[in-house]
């Protein structure tokens, strides 16, 4: 059916994003690969690296990897009324070189959330500003916005409430309907 990678904006080993993440790869359906896809090994980015043929092995990997997913999971938090800078890295490594950009045509869906009752609003929507150059369709509706994350999940990192469950695999659903309509 299709691979699916999945990029999470924290890097922190107990991030709520990372445990919201993991609940929503469940929900895909049978056929879907899910593959969460390291990001914090990533090196800022310096064009330097491309125009001199000195790229690090970080890069590469990345880039390859990224090659072969089909369609583009963001789970993430806001920092500061937008994106963290671990997410924006990896965007402007995969859209590069120029013109070789890995990004280009997949289908795109974003999951924001928040300690607080915002749940990360900034974040998503300044996530789509990039996406929109990188031609990544991404998917309108339904949105998801996590606020108050912490009661969101239990010990284990289980989402507790069954109607948050339940509005996640809608979300799933209307991504996976989009992959479908993005599949050459």
């Amino acid at each position: 059916m299709a691979k699916v990678g999945v990029l999470v904006g924290s890097l922190r080993k107990e991030s709520f994003s990372k445990k919201l993440a993991a609940n929503v790869a469940s929900l895909f359906p049978q056929g879907y690969e899910v593959e969460f896809v390291e990001i914090g090994n990533l090196a800022l980015y310096n064009q330097d690296f491309d125009d001199e043929h000195n790229v690090p092995a970080e890069y590469t990997a990345f880039r390859n990897t990224m090659k072969d997913i089909e369609a583009v999971l963001f789970v993430t938090p806001e920092y500061n009324r937008s994106i963290p800078a671990v997410l924006k890295n990896a965007l402007d490594i995969g859209s590069r070189p120029y013109g070789a950009s890995v990004w280009n045509g997949k289908p795109a869906a974003i999951i924001s959330q928040s300690p607080g009752r915002l749940s990360g609003y900034g974040a998503n929507h300044h996530l789509r500003q990039p996406l929109v150059f990188l031609n990544m369709p991404i998917l309108q509706q339904p949105e998801a916005y996590i606020g108050n994350v912490a009661e969101v999940l239990d010990e284990a990192g289980k989402i507790k409430d069954e109607g948050m469950v339940k509005s996640l695999q809608a979300f799933v659903n209307a991504f996976v309907d989009l992959i479908h309509k993005h599949q050459v």
